[in-house]
């Protein structure tokens, strides 16, 4: 029971995580069409440039997350219209490779500047463990669940409820009419853009904390895609189950069966339900005519 209540947590940990960072890409996908493979990326350059802000400049913590939050909404806004905008048009499988391109280079910038080598920081969340139906736990997990959650729930609001999300799920569902009533199909997309963008860095630097700052925070990202596939890739709640999921999925295998194939569970859950539900558990069934 211990054992169980355990990797309970961590994976709700990770999973919440996954899910935040996940829902940055269905953002993208559901307001512009664009399959960012660069997501994975967008946490490493959040994880790096709060360590930046918080470590080399010593700045205090409220200000290096806004310093943190203002390099992601730049990346997110430059990404967009200078990348992506010239795109505009073209197949979707050119905007697909523009996207790994554009993962390489995030990637080999860190490593340039920062080198290979993981970087320790000041813990930011609280430290120890506590005692939870005879299970050990660490605090820092449970209050990763509770930001996680915080952060998916505002995100979530904004989207169903604010005057900039609901244009972003009209232009999600069709741009010309979007336009017709005044709405900015530009601005909607730097919009979803830069919150994919800020919601990668809550999740890498939560991550960062937990674990520490290093270029496999990349291969934490690559979780995104098992978890979008899985909930749907236009669906919000699905992202968070699926994230879940995923988390829990993950560290059951690991801690009762192998930890080595706990690392490709993820894809073989991705493979099972491409095959059984293409468009996924929550996703929204498409028929188009061509």
């Amino acid at each position: 029971m211990s054992t169980f209540v355990t990797l309970l947590v961590i994976g709700l940990s990770e999973g919440a995580i996954l899910a935040l960072a996940a829902l940055g890409f269905v953002l993208i996908y559901k307001a512009t069409g664009v399959i960012n493979f660069a997501q994975g990326e967008f946490l490493l350059i959040g994880a790096y440039s709060f360590y930046t802000a918080f470590v080399v400049m010593q700045l205090p913590i409220v200000l290096a997350l806004l310093v943190g939050v203002l390099v992601a909404v730049v990346v997110g806004v430059v990404v967009e219209r200078f990348i992506l905008r010239p795109m505009v048009g073209q197949s979707h499988i050119s905007i697909i490779m523009v996207t790994i391109g554009l993962a390489s280079v995030l990637s080999a910038l860190v490593q340039m500047f920062y080198g290979t080598q993981p970087r320790s920081m000041p813990p930011i969340l609280p430290r120890g463990s506590v005692s939870i139906l005879g299970g050990t736990v660490p605090v820092n997990r449970l209050w990763a669940i509770v930001i996680c959650a915080v952060v998916l729930g505002l995100l979530t609001w904004f989207f169903q409820k604010s005057r900039h999300g609901v244009a972003m799920r009209a232009v999600a569902d069709d741009q010309q009419a979007a336009m017709t009533v005044g709405i900015s199909v530009r601005r909607v997309f730097a919009m979803s853009w830069a919150l994919a963008a800020i919601s990668a860095l809550i999740a890498g630097v939560t991550l960062a904390d937990i674990t520490t700052v290093e270029m496999n925070i990349v291969n934490f990202g690559l979780l995104v895609f098992p978890v979008v596939i899985m909930g749907g890739l236009d669906s919000v709640p699905g992202t968070i189950v699926g994230g879940l999921t995923i988390g829990l999925v993950t560290q059951f295998v690991s801690g009762y069966m192998d930890p080595g194939l706990a690392e490709i569970v993820p894809y073989l859950v991705l493979v099972l339900v491409l095959l059984v539900r293409p468009y996924g558990v929550f996703g929204e069934k498409r028929i188009e005519r061509v």
